[in-house]
């Protein structure tokens, strides 16, 4: 059985029908949808302007991923804290009561990576992939999510949380190659909420692919490609008409992560 409504910050396909086109992402630009998603999509245009800047210093290249700097170690920082943000804004807008050792909730600013990771089974994060358009070499394709298949850690999160606290022993972690794993990173988390919708002012035409040099299929900024999760059950799919669910009070259900 389908799902009637969208979840809150959960995009996923639906099930084909005369008005699925439509519907596959008019919800997510209703307000009810997320809060102030406008946000998380303009942190990301900034920091895509500043890795694409960085490419003028640093080729996008095979040879280079083992490049650090104090200013790819600054992005770094940078993204994961994006990451994170998103990972609770998509916890923060479903249920999510995690409980400590003494069976007490535990507070929005104890949430870890280790609870980020349930997300996955909702987002199916770790069947995205994004292409870099330009690259010289062979690792232009980025799987970031790739490890949760396996259920291990996040070889560019980990990355990032070490050399946050001891930035003079892991200096050399905070790596371009792990730079851009998290930028996929912050990338696919956003497409799986938002699609291609970047909320910025204007005529939009999301979802709209045109021809291009690169084959299309950009995401939100326009540069990195997005391949999309193909390993949708039948019961995960979203089966609704937006142009009568529009209309109704209760427009979105909420994921119970408590019972995941």
């Amino acid at each position: 059985m389908s799902l009637n409504k969208p979840f809150h910050r959960n995009y996923r396909p639906l099930k084909q029908s005369p008005n699925s086109g439509y519907s596959s992402w008019a919800y997510i630009v209703d307000h009810s949808y997320s809060d102030n998603p406008e946000y998380y999509t303009r942190a990301f245009s900034i920091i895509q302007e500043d890795i694409i800047k960085l490419f003028e210093f640093v080729e996008p290249s095979d040879i280079n991923n083992s490049t650090y700097s104090f200013r790819i170690h600054e992005l770094l920082i940078r993204i994961c804290i994006e990451v994170e943000a998103n990972f609770k804004a998509i916890l923060r807008e479903n249920i999510f009561n995690p409980v400590d050792r003494y069976n007490v909730i535990r507070q929005e600013n104890s949430w870890n990576i280790n609870d980020f990771a349930i997300v996955n089974k909702t987002h199916h994060l770790d069947d995205y992939s994004i292409k870099l358009p330009f690259w010289k070499g062979t690792t232009n394709i980025r799987k970031p999510f790739y490890e949760w298949k396996q259920n291990r850690p996040l070889p560019w999160y980990q990355a990032y949380n070490k050399s946050k606290h001891d930035r003079v022993h892991n200096f050399e972690i905070a790596n371009f190659s792990n730079l851009i794993d998290a930028y996929a990173g912050l990338c696919v988390l956003l497409s799986s909420q938002f699609r291609t919708e970047d909320f910025n002012p204007g005529n939009q035409s999301l979802g709209v692919n045109t021809d291009s040099y690169f084959g299309g299929g950009f995401g939100i900024g326009n540069f990195l490609i997005v391949d999309w999760p193909d390993d949708w059950s039948d019961s995960e799919l979203y089966d609704f008409d937006w142009s009568n669910l529009k209309n109704e009070t209760i427009r979105f259900n909420k994921i119970d992560y408590n019972t995941i």
